[in-house]
């Protein structure tokens, strides 16, 4: 078998919170490079704006596609990567788990002490936690798949199999007041990557988390431009 370019090579990737932020600046620069996407996001219309307007070439290529998607919801996402691999001729490369609740505070000044809050440490812990386990589950099958065309034999071209990448935050590491359902959440995040890398090794599976900080996505290109240096500066400023 002939050695894969790892760095040119297409890959088939899905990028679930793909319609705004780092998932949709992810899709685009995958798409550049010649790989093909699939975004998930529960917020059709941002979903269909950024696969038909900001990305409209790609998907006019058949290169892109998109489907909404509840991370709360385990029958929608195991219904959806069904969907996303048969795009995909049933091979997946890479997932992407960035979907999830970006809010960190609890909502209307709220804290801990308030019992409302339950509901929404509920809901942070099934989406930025379990959707993405549920996610992953659902991939694996067509991963392993992917992974035994990588191998030769015995010998298996290390780097070129698929990979989950989760997108955590530096909240695991570092919180600010009234951030505890958001904080344990990617700190959850955290264990779940390392627990998943031990077990996942063995099918030929990589598994890693970015941890980024503050991301601001006010300024953000509707049209699909490339932001200019000033944009840059100003988002780098508001997020200090």
């Amino acid at each position: 078998m002939a050695p894969i370019n790892v760095e040119t090579a297409a890959r088939n990737i899905i990028v679930s919170g793909g319609a705004r932020g780092i998932g949709r600046a992810l899709s685009r620069m995958f798409l550049e490079a010649g790989h093909k996407v699939y975004i998930f996001d529960i917020d059709d219309e941002e979903l269909q704006h950024t696969t038909k307007v900001h990305l409209k070439k790609y998907y006019d290529e058949k290169k892109l596609d998109s489907a909404t998607c509840d991370l709360r919801d385990v029958k929608d996402i195991r219904a959806k990567v069904k969907d996303a691999a048969k795009f995909f001729d049933n091979n997946v490369d890479v997932l992407i788990n960035n979907g999830g609740i970006a809010s960190p505070q609890w909502k209307d000044g709220k804290t801990m002490e308030d019992e409302s809050t339950f509901e929404e440490w509920q809901a942070y812990i099934d989406t930025n936690l379990t959707g993405p386990f549920a996610m992953s589950q659902a991939c694996i099958p067509f991963m392993k798949s992917r992974q035994a065309d990588a191998t030769s034999g015995a010998q298996k071209i290390y780097g070129s199999g698929p990979c989950i990448i989760h997108i955590g935050s530096f909240r695991a590491h570092q919180s600010d007041p009234n951030q505890e359902g958001y904080a344990s959440s990617k700190a959850g995040q955290l264990g779940l990557m390392h627990s998943m890398a031990i077990s996942l090794g063995p099918l030929g599976i990589r598994v890693n988390l970015i941890a980024p900080g503050r991301i601001k996505v006010a300024h953000e290109s509707k049209e699909g431009k490339r932001s200019t240096r000033e944009a840059y500066v100003r988002v780098a400023n508001d997020c200090r």
